[in-house]
C-alpha cells in the first residue's frame, strides 16, 4: 500500500467510509472528515484507530484515507493452460491478515487444509478449512470473505469455498516460528 501520509500522524478521511468494528464485525460509516489513525496497513485493507475504537477499512475503500490499494501477487499473473498455480494461492493467502495482529493468517496457522480440485464442467474450485484465534470474533466473516476475494483472484480459479472450522481449535502451537518470535509466544 502507498501513501504520503505519515501513519503517526491523524489521517482525517476524505469521504464518508464504511468499516467493520473490530472485534464485533459489526458495519459502520465513518463520515468524511473524521479523524482516524492507522494501526496498520497490511494486505490491502487498513486497521484504523478512531475515537478509541479499531476499525477495519476494506481495500476498496483506502482512497477515502488518500491511499492506493496494495498490488497483489495475483494480480500480474497469467496463466492459459488452465491450471491453479497452488504457490500463488499461497501467495495470496499471506495477503490475508487478521485486523488485530500484524501477521498474516497463514503465518498464524489459521489455514488447515488448501485443495485445488478441477471441475468436471472445466474450471478450478479452490477449497480451504480454515479456523479464527478466537472462536466467537466477529471478524470471521470479513476475514472468509477476504480469503475468498483474494483467492478469486488466482488466474484460473472459478469457485472458492472456504469453511471455518474450530476443530481442532487453534492455539499458538499452530503459528509459524517467525511469527512466534514476533508475538512473544514460543
Amino acid at each position: 500500500m502507498t501513501s504520503p501520509q505519515d501513519f503517526t500522524r491523524p489521517i482525517e478521511l476524505t469521504r464518508d467510509c464504511p468499516a467493520v468494528l473490530i472485534p464485533q464485525g459489526t458495519p459502520i460509516t465513518l463520515e468524511a472528515g473524521t479523524t482516524i489513525f492507522v494501526t496498520q496497513a497490511l494486505g490491502g485493507s487498513v486497521t484504523v484507530n478512531v475515537g478509541g475504537n479499531l476499525a477495519r477499512i476494506a481495500a476498496s475503500e483506502v482512497d477515502a484515507l488518500g491511499m492506493t490499494p496494495e498490488h497483489l501477487p495475483a494480480t500480474d499473473a497469467v496463466s492459459g493452460d488452465g491450471k491453479v498455480d497452488e504457490s500463488l494461492v499461497w501467495e495470496q493467502l499471506q495477503t490475508c491478515y487478521d485486523p488485530e495482529i500484524p501477521i498474516n493468517i497463514v503465518e498464524l496457522g489459521l489455514i488447515y487444509h488448501c485443495e485445488i480440485k478441477a471441475l468436471p464442467e472445466g474450471g478450478n474450485v479452490v477449497e480451504i478449512d480454515m479456523t479464527l484465534t478466537a472462536p466467537g470474533c466477529g471478524m470471521g466473516p470479513i476475514l472468509v470473505d477476504d480469503v475468498a476475494d483474494k483467492v478469486r483472484q488466482v488466474p484460473n480459479v472459478t469457485d472458492v469455498k472456504v469453511e471455518l472450522t474450530f476443530d481442532p481449535p487453534w492455539s499458538s502451537e499452530l503459528m509459524s516460528e517467525a511469527a512466534r518470535l514476533q508475538t512473544g509466544l514460543y
